[in-house]
């Protein structure tokens, strides 16, 4: 590991500086033959990053943390969590450093590594990453961020040279990924359970200044804190349903304070709706299928409310009354989202009454589940039958008899076909395509990767030539599941 001369990076060591109890200084492991595979340059130049730059040399070794900026404090960051709803006390960033934080438009932004060798809180792992998982990352990272997802930002995905054994030998990588913070509920989980309450209230007071800061001026602040959270929550999960994105492990330490989607492992997009759809090969109960998400987040919710009790009041029934009344906020701001979510996508006008509404996605969404019907690409041919073209839509479902009785009810409330190709895309990163785009890319080859992320970058664009990238996956894709890659 060596320590940079004079670079064109400035890593500020506020979360260090701030929470020391919950960093633990560390260096990745050197990279033996470190090659940058994939940079998105706007994200850089964003960052006042020089693309040039972090594409020679020393860029590519600071990528991979190998290169560390004077005065910047890596650090491995500590946390806890429920995972599949059992509790650990100490998991943290077994395969990750946080190299510091970043101002960009006066908003503080973490560069974060995964991948980058053993911490203290690999847990037996090897620390390692596969350029498989990281470029699946980075793919659905980008996919997320240009649906306008909450989501954390891939910077770069560098091959180390260095193999990584999983059931077969597979070349390493490691990925550089920008966040808000990555401050989660298992990190209040681990800091409530340490018994210290000023780490807590140290905690709670950096994530208020980072990410709700009225949250500061209101009579209750660590209640503000949590209701800001619940609502960022809220929001997201409402997004991901409404695409039709599945997480697959939605424990307590991937549920982010800000409101970002976090660690893309075994996550996929519904092809044909299935509201039951599970593709983690780890969720064998179903835990955190497609449509239990919002029960998730609320459990999740649910959690992080417990380890901020101390801080709402001294009394204990007081301050679990007060996160519970807090805590039902959730449902109905989800509900509104969602229920706003799905009329953008119907091209429904405002103002509609809710029992017009509610009833005719309800009844929608039935015949999609029963009909198996392409979720992305149904919505984006129910646009076309807006403008009077219903034959693309009609000829994804099963019961025509039904489906043409609900296209009446939809086509008498004048609904704006614009405005549906607004939100709904074209282009998702459809599972058959990110497995051949992962298999080429662990084979040394880049060609599909790129041209998968130049459909899913511009998503709403329907572009000739690009056929392939809007079609479901053949018939002989068969049943899909994703692995953590750890």
């Amino acid at each position: 590991m060596s320590i940079a001369p004079p670079s064109p990076v400035a890593l500020d060591d506020r979360f260090a500086r701030e929470l020391p109890e919950l960093a633990l200084p560390w260096r990745a492991e050197p990279a033996p033959d470190p090659r940058l595979l994939v940079l998105d340059e706007s994200l850089a130049a964003e960052l006042g990053l020089d693309p040039a730059w972090l594409r020679g040399t020393d860029g590519v070794r600071f990528l991979v943390g190998d290169l560390v900026p004077d005065g910047a404090t890596p650090v491995a960051q500590a946390y806890a969590g429920h995972q599949f709803g059992g509790y650990s006390p100490r998991l943290g960033d077994g395969r990750a450093l946080l190299l510091g934080e970043l101002t960009a438009d006066g908003q503080l932004r973490d560069l974060h590594l995964k991948g980058s060798g053993r911490t203290p809180f690999a847990r037996g792992g090897d620390g390692l990453a596969a350029v498989g998982p990281m470029l699946r990352e980075y793919v659905l990272s980008q996919a997320m961020h240009a649906l306008g997802i909450p989501t954390t930002r891939a910077l770069a995905v560098v091959a180390t040279g260095r193999p990584v054994r999983r059931e077969t030998l597979l070349p390493g990588a490691v990925l550089a990924r920008v966040a808000s913070s990555h401050l989660r509920v298992g990190s209040f989980q681990y800091a409530r359970a340490t018994g210290d309450a000023d780490l807590l209230r140290r905690l709670a007071d950096h994530a208020i200044a980072r990410h709700h800061p009225a949250a500061a001026a209101a009579e209750q602040p660590y209640l503000a804190l949590f209701e800001g959270v619940a609502a960022a929550q809220a929001s997201l999960v409402a997004r991901w349903m409404t695409v039709g994105f599945v997480h697959g492990v939605m424990n307590t330490d991937n549920m982010t304070i800000s409101g970002e989607t976090i660690d893309y492992g075994p996550c996929a997009f519904v092809d044909a709706y299935d509201a039951d759809a599970v593709y983690s090969s780890i969720d064998s109960g179903g835990r955190y299928r497609y449509r239990n998400q919002p029960l998730a987040a609320e459990w999740n919710l649910a959690r992080f409310a417990e380890t901020l009790l101390p801080l709402i009041s001294d009394d204990q029934d007081r301050a679990v009354a007060l996160a519970v009344e807090s805590l039902r906020t959730f449902r109905p701001a989800y509900d509104a989202a969602w229920s706003a979510g799905m009329r953008a996508k119907l091209g429904l006008p405002e103002g509609l009454a809710d029992d017009v509404a509610a009833p005719l996605v309800d009844d929608l969404l039935a015949q999609l589940q029963l009909g198996h019907v392409d979720l992305t690409s149904f919505f984006r041919a129910l646009g076309r039958a807006a403008r009077g073209e219903a034959e693309p839509a009609r000829n994804l479902v099963l019961d025509l008899a039904a489906f043409d009785g609900w296209l009446q009810r939809w086509l008498a409330l004048e609904p704006d076909a614009a405005a549906m190709d607004r939100v709904n895309p074209v282009y998702i990163p459809r599972n058959h395509l990110v497995e051949e785009a992962l298999d080429a890319a662990t084979g040394g080859d880049l060609g599909p990767l790129g041209r998968l992320l130049d459909a899913v970058t511009a998503p709403y664009d329907e572009r000739p030539g690009l056929e392939r990238y809007a079609a479901p996956a053949p018939a002989d894709f068969g049943a899909y599941r994703t692995y953590c890659g750890t």
